[in-house]
C-alpha cells in the first residue's frame, strides 16, 4: 500500500505539542492523516488493534506518564509485528542516555523539540522529505 494512504501516529501527552505537530503537517501539505495517543500503553493498544491500519511513521515523545517512550520502544521493538515500523523520537530531553538508548532500540531518528515553531516545521519537513509522505505539489 502507498505510504501516503497510511496514518502517522503521534505518541505525545502534551496538547500544545500535538497542536504544533498538526499545524506543521498541515503547513507542509502532508496528506497522511494524523492519529494520536497520549502514552506508550495507548500506542501499543492502537498498534495491536487489528481494526486499525498500521502507520507509515511513528512520532514519539519520550517523557510521558503511564508508559514512557523508552518503555514503548522496548515493547514495540520486541514485537515481531511492530519492530520494523519507523519511529522518530521528538523530545525535549537533553539526556544523552535517552538518545543512546533510543538508537540502540532502533529508532530512525532523534530530534530535540525546539521551542521555535519554524524550527519545528523544518524538522517535520526533513522527516517528510526522508519518508516521502507528503502530497505532490499541484
Amino acid at each position: 500500500m502507498n505510504p501516503i494512504n497510511k496514518p502517522i501516529l503521534l505518541i505525545e501527552d502534551d496538547q500544545v505539542d500535538t497542536m504544533v505537530v498538526r499545524r506543521a503537517l498541515k503547513e507542509l501539505h502532508v496528506a497522511n492523516r494524523l492519529e494520536y495517543v497520549e502514552n506508550g500503553e495507548e500506542a501499543l493498544a492502537y498498534l495491536r488493534d487489528p481494526a486499525r491500519e498500521h502507520p507509515c511513521l511513528i512520532l514519539l515523545d519520550l517523557n510521558m506518564p503511564v508508559m514512557n517512550g523508552i518503555e514503548f520502544l522496548q515493547a514495540a521493538k520486541a514485537d515481531p509485528e511492530l519492530k520494523r515500523m519507523p519511529v522518530v523520537v521528538l523530545t525535549t530531553s537533553d539526556e544523552q542516555k535517552d538518545k543512546v538508548e533510543s538508537f540502540e532500540l532502533g529508532v530512525a531518528g532523534y530530534m530535540r523539540k525546539p521551542v521555535d515553531y519554524q524550527q519545528f516545521v523544518e524538522i517535520i519537513r526533513t522527516i517528510d522529505a526522508y519518508w516521502t509522505i507528503s502530497e505532490s505539489p499541484a
